[in-house]
């Protein structure tokens, strides 16, 4: 069918619902809008969907999120995985919940038993729900830092890690094969949870979560010795990462947590910025002015689904803020871990730093410097979770840390994808070593550069 004979099928067919029909109806004189909303299916790829929410084949919306998890379901079920169920978290976007629970309620419609967060999470904390409850697979409902209008369906498999071959292709040649919207399976909520094939999951997962976390903790000392002299800010951006930053910072003992007002809550329409990038300037507009205010030593921001952290870090010779980029920060956090690590254990003979490929090359003078492997992969942090897998499952190589140069890193192996949170909680516990060595996080990051 033409993109015209699709949308009148969407507009007559009563398995549409009403609302659906009703937006639909509002467009019929827009020929453009409804070329745009229904010339193409909205593609499943490796990284799964992501799009503007609305009616229409080439949008987010309840009937495409369940006919991507069809698809999902029948490769489930092809490769005879059903019986370990799934892990669903989502973000803070529109629409994020609803269609947490139509993935939820399509794969118990096929045997496939759903583990859904009782509220938003952040992205890597459904990488480590997968591993935890040894699940199949994950699904993620997320847009990252796209505008407000965008929602997304990103898909994990058992390692914990976004979906690499072959179960990539597998899973997109399903998705594909599912052509009739009304073939697509459902079930009432109260149903699937009677039958036990939904699952709300909560503080069972988030506690394990933090504790994970606070094992990565490689100097107590240092942070119980200047933690009430630091002064942290730190946005969520509307999103994710609000409650376990905080959590984890309080309970490791930084009690000058200054979060900025304006940004705390959950807001799918990001009021305060035009986007919630933290690569952007104007994510830090209000950080940087809460910073000057408290006179911060650092700014810490967290994208919507909390896997990725900008940051703002005082020169104490000036009181300036200066940025820090994805590479800059990354490597800082990976030579105090890896340094810090040395120091107190020593460092395994196969230990690496596995960075992708448009990464910097300061992170192979750290490895250098240490005696360590450096490892390259393609862009994309599923490729670091592969590499850790491998690690696993050959027994050569020991994962020290794993980054990105788009504000993304691990310095664990409890997850798969990178983890602001993790990153935030390590970074400012940097803050209280170099604060005991009396040195700023900027005068570290120039002596580091300088080494």
């Amino acid at each position: 069918m033409g993109y015209r004979e699709t949308y009148e099928s969407w507009l007559n067919n009563p398995y549409f619902d009403e609302a659906t029909r009703a937006e639909l109806q509002a467009i019929a004189g827009n020929e453009k809008e409804i070329e745009e909303r229904f010339y193409m299916d909205l593609e499943f790829g490796t990284a799964g969907l992501r799009g503007v929410i609305g009616a229409g084949t080439n949008r987010m919306n309840i009937y495409t999120v369940r006919k991507a998890t069809q698809g999902l379901a029948n490769y489930i079920c092809k490769v005879g995985a059903q019986a370990k169920g799934v892990a669903i978290a989502y973000d803070s976007r529109h629409m994020s919940p609803e269609f947490a629970d139509e993935a939820a309620l399509c794969l118990a419609a096929n045997g496939i038993k759903a583990y859904v967060f009782e509220s938003l999470r952040p992205t890597p904390e459904l990488s480590y729900a997968v591993r935890k409850l040894g699940c199949t697979a994950g699904i993620n409902i997320t847009a990252s830092h796209n505008p407000p209008e965008y929602n997304g369906y990103k898909v994990y498999w058992e390692d914990g890690a976004q979906i690499t071959p072959p179960h990539d292709t597998g899973i997109m040649d399903e998705v594909r094969n599912v052509t009739d919207y009304a073939s697509v399976k459902t079930m009432p909520l109260e149903k699937a949870k009677a039958d036990g094939l939904y699952q709300t999951i909560g503080a069972d997962i988030d506690d394990p979560y933090i504790a994970e976390l606070k094992k990565l903790v490689l100097h107590q000392d240092c942070i119980d010795k200047v933690a009430s002299e630091l002064k942290i800010v730190y946005t969520p951006l509307h999103g994710t990462g609000n409650l376990p930053v905080r959590r984890v910072l309080k309970e490791l003992g930084f009690t000058n947590v200054y979060v900025v007002p304006e940004q705390e809550l959950p807001d799918g329409d990001f009021p305060t910025v035009s986007y919630p990038n933290p690569e952007a300037a104007e994510a830090f507009a209000l950080g940087l002015a809460l910073g000057k205010k408290v006179d911060a030593d650092l700014i810490l921001a967290t994208d919507p689904d909390a896997d990725r952290l900008g940051v703002y870090v005082k020169d104490a010779q000036t009181g300036e803020y200066h940025s820090l980029t994805g590479n800059m920060s990354g490597c800082l956090i990976g030579d105090y871990v890896i340094g810090q690590r040395k120091e107190l254990f020593g460092l395994p003979e196969d230990g690496a730093f596995i960075r992708s490929i448009v990464s910097t090359n300061m992170a192979d003078a750290i490895a250098a410097y240490y005696g360590i492997d450096l490892i390259e992969v393609l862009t994309g942090f599923k490729f670091i979770g592969q590499k850790i897998l491998e690690f696993e499952e050959t027994g050569k190589g020991t994962y020290l840390f794993g980054m990105e140069e788009s504000y993304g890193c691990l310095p664990g192996t409890y997850a798969r994808d990178k983890d602001a949170v993790a990153a935030s909680m390590m970074l400012c516990e940097a803050a209280a070593y170099y604060k005991t060595k009396n040195m700023t996080l900027w005068d570290a990051m120039l002596a580091m550069y300088k080494r």
